[in-house]
């Protein structure tokens, strides 16, 4: 945990005892985390079908460079018709734009979107259909009963397109196996 208790700008990455097939196998970047809630961004899962160029035309963002062709993420079940753009910090709105640390940014703005499209975009950036929501105690209950581990955060984990090998890089970071994870747990 951070000095305050908080995993805000914290990775998550899913034990097997998460009890929740819908983040078996998660890795989440905690963008905010305080008593009353937390809110995180699932960094590996694609949306099936769905590219940055696609939704970028469904919306009627002008392109001033050609869009990269990348994935839109399945950022959580909660507010899933919302999009979230996971950004480095060059780029920022001080009114729309939450930072994370010193490095990172979660903006929600059109704004953002014509960034991207633009011949000045963020260095790194990833679109997030929805988040992954706690409410009061909720997250340190589950961080309690060991259904996360807790790592750094690492540009590449949150910014490249290898998804499906992304929760096992993520486990080895912190020098976990994943091969030798139990959904069994225990506390000493």
């Amino acid at each position: 945990m951070s000095a305050s208790g908080y995993m805000t700008g914290k990775i998550l990455i899913a034990s097997p005892a998460i009890g929740d097939p819908r983040f078996d196998r998660t890795v989440i970047f905690i963008v905010d985390h305080n008593e009353e809630h937390a809110m995180g961004i699932t960094l590996n899962k694609p949306m099936r079908d769905l590219r940055l160029p696609i939704l970028f035309e469904q919306l009627g963002v002008e392109n001033a460079i050609r869009v990269a062709d990348k994935a839109v993420l399945d950022g959580g079940p909660v507010d899933r018709d919302r999009g979230f753009v996971l950004h480095t910090s060059e780029f920022g709105n001080e009114d729309a734009t939450l930072k994370v640390g010193t490095d990172f940014g979660l903006t929600a703005t059109k704004e953002v979107l014509d960034a991207m499209a633009s011949d000045t975009p963020p260095r790194r950036a990833v679109l997030a259909l929805g988040y992954a929501g706690w409410g009061a105690g909720q997250l340190d209950d589950e961080l309690q009963a060991n259904a996360w581990l807790v790592a750094d955060p690492d540009e590449t984990l949150l910014f490249d397109e290898s998804y499906k090998d992304k929760w096992e890089r993520a486990l080895k970071s912190l020098g976990v196996d994943p091969q030798h994870l139990t959904g069994q747990s225990g506390h000493a």
